[in-house]
């Protein structure tokens, strides 16, 4: 993608982004996302892992859970206004893009992303997958949750109000995700559950080579 469009779609999702992020500190979280995090805690626990990156953090719901694990949290997102949010409660986030993580190679032994590399195309989802790889130590489990469809296609989604900018989304078909994935490493967890038609959302877990 061109850096011109690609600065474009970066720019409308911290817009859209920066006027949701305090609301979304009050928005209960799908009860599917609730377990598999919880899951998720109890995988890291099992196997003694220490440290995890989140990627899309944004108001830092997800990171207070991981933090109260007594696990060396750090995350990122586009969103100063986020970074803002979860920085008051204490997390240690920055801003960055998935596409260039500020982290040398092999920093963390694990990563939660979720609901955000969708925002993606499909050459930076492969960009976004290659930094996960490379900031992680060999062998870490990866968690990844993005929303899905039956027809792999991308299109701006807008409200209807005009308000608030439209956001890019990328959706994949199950086996073209889970495809892109095995490039990256070896596919532990693959499930997916409605979230209103015409989508579905897709969790994984990878473990990264």
């Amino acid at each position: 993608m061109p850096d011109s469009a690609r600065a474009r779609r970066e720019a409308d999702l911290v817009r859209y982004y920066s006027q949701e992020a305090s609301a979304r500190t009050e928005r209960a979280l799908p009860a599917e996302r609730v377990q598999k995090l919880g899951e998720f805690l109890d995988r890291l626990a099992r196997e003694g892992r220490g440290t995890l990156l989140e990627v899309g953090c944004g108001p830092g719901r997800d990171g207070q859970r991981f933090r109260a694990a007594d696990l060396a949290y750090a995350g990122v997102d586009l969103t100063p206004v986020s970074v803002g949010i979860s920085r008051a409660q204490g997390l240690c986030v920055c801003v960055a893009s998935a596409l260039r993580l500020p982290f040398a190679d092999g920093t963390f032994d694990a990563a939660w992303t979720m609901s955000t590399l969708m925002h993606l195309d499909h050459v930076d989802l492969r960009a976004a997958l290659g930094e996960l790889v490379r900031v992680l130590a060999p062998g870490s489990p990866v968690a990844i949750g993005i929303w899905g469809a039956a027809q792999t296609h991308q299109h701006l989604l807008d409200d209807g109000t005009g308000f608030w900018p439209a956001r890019f989304f990328s959706y994949r078909t199950d086996a073209v995700l889970l495809a892109t994935l095995r490039d990256f490493g070896a596919v532990e967890e693959f499930e997916t559950w409605p979230g209103g038609e015409p989508v579905h959302y897709q969790w994984t877990v990878l473990r990264t080579p």
